[in-house]
């Protein structure tokens, strides 16, 4: 159930309001727009009666949700959010371009790559320190070693990194050098892990997960925001249909349906959805197209020996080639870089 009040409420209108619902013993949510402010009530409403506080003259109208998620309702937040990846702004017109390696695997490697994506127009660093791979005998990362290479790349560079959280072991030193942690496709229903995600106070990227319908997928961002960090960002990963001519099958309407449900800011991994380098350029300027938020790729300046993923990466030249018509694009429908 969501309270709108009417134009121009003051203060004290709100906090009497609010009083009302919490008597019922529900919790609040409040937003204040530019235009309105909105009381999100949380709990079972499914006995009160929304005449309870439509009487109050400060209230406008009263309505029912009937999704199961609610703070990361659009109708709970009717603005776009706006999430703040250490000056990086992400949302409501702001493009997250995210670049580099699928994996750290040097020093030398990462510096290279993101002094050359920074100049291409990047705003964050991507590198996994830890690596989910379906085969045990595959390179699963450098560990805490990775980290610190990322960490030295930002301090080179100034990019603010972007990293895969993957054990509840390695929390404290995430939260205190990541500054935005990715939760992978294979954690996105890791319920345990998203509810430590959200007493942390970095933001989170949530990705997709392999199988997962929208509204698992927004759930899965709800339990973060649940419980106490509401800087969520969503991306659309592709997901694994029949088709195996591709890694997986990007979902280019999970942008315009996500942009309707909820009020989070969606970007896209066209690397991961196609797995061939030569489909990250026609997907990423359809994703920006469609109403993206921003870009996740895959750079390396060696493909052909990279340790994992290589041939769905493009070489620096090819990003900076990417980012100049990605940029025309973003222009023409108003996006922010």
């Amino acid at each position: 159930m969501i309270i709108v009040l009417k134009p121009n409420t003051k203060q004290e209108d709100v906090s009497r309001v609010e009083h009302l619902v919490k008597r019922r013993g529900l919790d609040t949510h409040i937003v204040v727009g530019q235009e309105m402010t909105i009381i999100g009530c949380i709990g079972d409403t499914t006995k009160i009666d929304a005449k309870l506080f439509e009487v109050d003259a400060s209230v406008d109208k009263v309505m029912h949700v009937q999704e199961p998620y609610k703070l990361a309702n659009r109708a709970f937040h009717p603005e776009d959010s706006v999430v703040d990846v250490s000056g990086v702004k992400v949302g409501r017109g702001h493009l997250a371009l995210i670049a580099g390696p699928c994996s750290v695997e040097s020093a030398q490697q990462v510096l290279e790559i993101a002094a050359a994506a920074k100049q291409s127009g990047a705003n964050l660093l991507r590198g996994g320190a830890f690596k989910p791979r379906t085969s045990p005998y595959s390179f699963q990362g450098m560990g805490l070693d990775g980290l610190k290479i990322l960490c030295e790349a930002k301090e080179a560079t100034g990019l603010p990194i972007v990293t895969e959280l993957m054990s509840p072991e390695h929390l404290d030193i995430f939260n205190e050098k990541v500054d935005l942690i990715q939760i992978g496709a294979r954690n996105m229903q890791n319920f345990d892990l998203l509810k430590q995600l959200g007493q942390l106070d970095r933001p989170i990227l949530l990705k997709r997960g392999l199988n997962a319908t929208y509204e698992e997928w927004i759930m899965s961002a709800e339990y973060i925001m649940a419980s106490g960090n509401e800087n969520v960002i969503l991306c659309e990963r592709g997901i694994r249909t029949f088709e195996t001519y591709t890694r997986n099958t990007l979902d280019l309407q999970s942008i315009p349906v996500l942009r309707k449900l909820t009020h989070l800011p969606v970007v896209v991994d066209p690397s991961h959805a196609g797995g061939k380098w030569w489909l990250v350029e026609p997907m990423a300027k359809a994703a920006i197209a469609a109403g993206a938020d921003g870009l996740m790729v895959e750079v390396h300046n060696d493909p052909e020996s990279a340790l994992c993923d290589g041939a769905q990466s493009l070489k620096p030249q090819k990003y900076d080639e990417l980012l100049r018509e990605v940029t025309q694009i973003a222009k023409v429908i108003g996006k922010k870089i």
